[in-house]
């Protein structure tokens, strides 16, 4: 039995509100388990994570693209706290319920093993095939498949018929690989699930849609403020809800269109690269800095005058006639007495 693919009328108010207290829910969950996550053993907050050393803080900390220490934990939180939602909001029919946690629970638990235990050294469908080909498992392999189990699973809850069941899965485990490929830089995929998943909150997934859209709004000033980041886990968890909120509330036609583009985008992904793209495209590219932090400002290049009064003053401009002499043993000292007092160069 399939789920009905129209909401006319109060069923739409519905569906919103059903959505809505979803979204109110997965936030407030979303929230404290980020809390409580990222929380020092003397109650400190996620800027004190990195303080303490240990094996347990170091699994989830990574380096994002500026080179600057950030935690992985938000994926898991995001995961947890949509899993929660799920299944106490009010007004959610019993399957989709069961759709949305398999999921989100399927793809952040593969997500985040990939994520403690993957290298760099396979990276897309190119590289983890090429792998298997030498004969190599990689954890990359490992997720694609048990996302694609979970994914079948869900989509089987939604709609039992074959056919439906099968679009249903490949849906939301292709939803959950192309919503990995956009973490790239903070926010990037937050904005991206935002964006696509909102006019679901109308139809009748949104008992999925509200959910995860509330956990990832909530969470989303700690990925812009480059305190964490969503990692596979909370990417791939994003990703694979928004399928699950897709499958209940299209028809099979829309369906299957969806699945092709999500396909064509994952394999176009593997030839050209989409942070080009928005960066080649103003209005893509002021979306996804909106919020961010400022990229850093390379100091001005010092002025040929002050950077020869600079050198003089250290000795680094040799003698010439007209100049004052000047007493090597002397320049020396000051060189080395400057080196030791800053404890770096000459110049600034």
């Amino acid at each position: 039995m399939a789920f009905p693919r129209r909401t006319p009328g109060a069923s739409r108010v519905r569906s919103l509100c059903t959505g809505l207290a979803g979204a109110v829910l997965g936030a407030v969950a979303a929230r404290t388990a980020f809390t409580r996550a990222t929380r020092a053993p003397r109650g400190d907050t996620v800027d004190d994570v990195f303080l303490d050393s240990g094996p347990s803080r170091d699994l989830w900390t990574r380096t994002n693209f500026r080179g600057e220490k950030v935690t992985l934990l938000e994926g898991p939180a995001l995961a947890a706290g949509t899993c929660a939602a799920a299944a106490l909001a009010p007004g959610v029919p019993r399957r989709l319920r069961a759709a949305t946690v398999t999921a989100a629970a399927g793809a952040a638990g593969f997500g985040a093993y990939d994520d403690i235990s993957g290298s760099a050294g396979s990276r897309g469908f190119k590289g983890h095939l090429g792998a298997l080909a030498r004969g190599e498992v990689t954890t990359g392999a490992v997720k694609v498949a048990g996302i694609g189990v979970t994914g079948l699973l869900a989509g089987a809850m939604i709609d039992r018929r074959p056919f439906d069941a099968l679009v249903n899965g490949a849906l939301i485990a292709g939803s959950a690989n192309l919503l990995n490929l956009f973490d790239l830089r903070p926010g990037r995929a937050a904005k991206v699930g935002l964006a696509v998943g909102v006019p679901a909150l109308a139809g009748p997934g949104a008992g999925a849609a509200g959910p995860v859209l509330g956990a990832t709004a909530a969470l989303l000033p700690e990925d812009l403020g480059e305190r964490a980041m969503m990692g596979d886990a909370g990417a791939n968890a994003l990703g694979a809800v928004l399928g699950v909120a897709a499958a209940a509330s299209l028809p099979r036609s829309a369906r299957v269109g969806l699945l092709g583009a999500v396909a064509g985008l994952t394999l176009a992904s593997e030839f050209v690269s989409f942070s080009k793209v928005i960066d080649a495209t103003p209005p893509l590219r002021a979306l996804d800095l909106a919020g961010r932090r400022p990229a850093p400002t390379p100091a001005p290049a010092p002025a040929p005058e002050e950077e020869e009064a600079a050198a003089r003053a250290v000795g680094d401009v040799p003698w010439a006639p007209g100049t004052e002499a000047i007493t090597v043993p002397a320049q020396q000292s000051l060189r080395t007495t400057r080196r030791t007092d800053t404890g770096g160069p000459d110049r600034p």
